[in-house]
């Protein structure tokens, strides 16, 4: 499906097109599209959580069923934490999904930062 990049307009398609959707869908607050109040995700909510275990868990199940529910060209296989030790407070995902078009694994990195 093509797209459209969000900064500067040019076509998108394949890959690029999906990491754009799944960071869009990420880093939306559910509840802040005013014409679509359940898009987005429940990440925004954990900014400002410690970075544990607990936290971690919580960040998995929100990118999950979010990209569940809002991304159907994807399937996640696997998602692994980096919590940056140069920039506090940064947490970054790494998503290994399975495309559903053409059974690709690809690998999609998400930064978590207070500034969502």
């Amino acid at each position: 499906m093509p797209g459209m990049n969000r900064t500067n307009g040019t076509a998108l398609d394949g890959v690029e097109h999906i990491r754009q959707s799944v960071a869009d869908i990420l880093t939306t607050p559910i509840g802040s599209r005013v014409m679509r109040r359940d898009y987005g995700s429940l990440l925004p909510e954990l900014i400002d959580q410690p970075l544990n275990g607990a936290t971690a868990l919580r960040a998995y199940s929100a990118t999950v069923v979010a990209l569940m529910r809002w991304e159907p060209r994807i399937r996640v296989r696997q998602i692994t934490r980096t919590v940056s030790t140069t920039r506090p407070g940064r947490l970054d995902l790494s998503i290994t999904a399975r495309r559903t078009d053409t059974g690709d694994d690809v690998t999609l990195d998400v930064a978590l930062t207070g500034d969502i």
